[in-house]
């Protein structure tokens, strides 16, 4: 290989270190001197013109020089933060380079990625004013008010702290909860003796098949007795349902079901059988027993159907209902 050395213009070699060989093309250009107090070895630009080179991480850092990838227009890597381990960006043009990933929080409704969960929020805290709803550092829903519930969205899997306050900011509770990954859940803000409290309520049942639709009923009428829920014929649905607690999904028939709210000493129907319409003759017939609320309800198919009971004033067994149909 032959050496070109440059002279001064006094006609000496310059002074103050070794020679710097030149790249072998044209605007390429030399290596860039990094900074002070830094031994490091010249950095060789890659040869196509227009990518330039590594981007220098900082003051006082040993690292090894990074290669950008070989397409034009990627640009040089990104430098990642605080753990100096430098990051390549994607390998095809108009990706650009890795973000930052910053402390992880996954917004509800803004991410979707393996290994998160999706979730709703439902507002069942009678007497209490519209509810601010965080997860995490993230801010879920910004005015809940009572008897409403949000859309799906998505947070992290894993242990989560929700925190539900009111819009001034005062925090009625905030408390851990898992969220499985992949799992579909609904958490209710529920009433109690010392305050507010959280129910996580599994959402994830079998398809409805065969023309049919999935139905349960869950009691959060912090008021309420426990519940039978019956029909005009007699047939008990569901038997004792108390405060907080959501029934298993039933299999129901299309059709018009008008359902009833009741104490009764009644056996309910077993629980493998289906749902299946009322007679006409039924419909607008009320049941001997005294009861607490009653449902009109037309089913098609293929639905998802969850009914909760809310309270409705300040006596006992004030109800009405919430349905959600997905």
């Amino acid at each position: 290989m032959s050496f070109r050395y440059f002279l001064s213009p006094a006609g000496r070699f310059s002074s103050g270190g070794e020679a710097v060989i030149p790249l072998p093309y044209p605007g390429e250009g030399g290596p860039v001197y990094p900074g002070d107090d830094m031994i490091v070895e010249p950095v060789i630009p890659l040869p196509y013109p227009g990518e330039g080179g590594p981007v220098y991480p900082g003051d006082d850092i040993i690292v090894e020089p990074v290669i950008p990838l070989p397409y034009p227009g990627e640009g040089g890597p990104v430098y990642p933060g605080e753990d100096n381990i430098p990051v390549i960006p994607l390998p095809y043009p108009g990706e650009g380079g890795p973000v930052y990933p910053g402390n992880n929080n996954c917004p509800g409704g803004g991410c979707n990625r393996p290994g998160s969960a999706r979730v709703r929020f439902l507002n069942a805290a009678f007497n209490y004013p519209p509810l601010r709803i965080s997860v995490s550092n993230s801010r879920f829903v910004n005015r809940l008010g009572y008897a409403a519930v949000t859309n799906y969205g998505r947070v992290r899997a894993g242990y989560q702290t929700v925190t539900v306050s009111n819009p001034s900011g005062r925090i009625y509770i905030q408390k851990s909860m898992p969220f499985q990954a992949d799992g579909l859940s609904t958490i209710a803000v529920i009433k109690t003796s010392g305050g507010l409290d959280l129910l996580q309520i599994a959402d994830r049942c079998c398809p409805p098949s065969n023309g049919s639709s999935s139905f349960r009923v869950g009691n959060l009428a912090y008021n309420s007795s426990p519940m039978d829920v019956i029909m005009s014929d007699g047939r008990v649905i569901y038997g004792d349902l108390r405060y907080k607690e959501v029934s298993a999904f039933r299999r129901i028939l299309p059709g018009t079901y008008q359902f009833f709210y009741a104490n009764t000493s009644l056996t309910p129907m077993p629980s493998g059988l289906e749902i299946e319409p009322l007679d006409p003759a039924w419909l607008g017939v009320y049941p001997p027993q005294e009861t607490f609320g009653s449902l009109t309800l037309s089913v098609s198919g293929g639905e998802v159907i969850t009914v909760y009971l809310l309270q409705n004033g300040t006596g006992r067994n004030n109800i009405q209902n919430m349905i959600l149909i997905d």
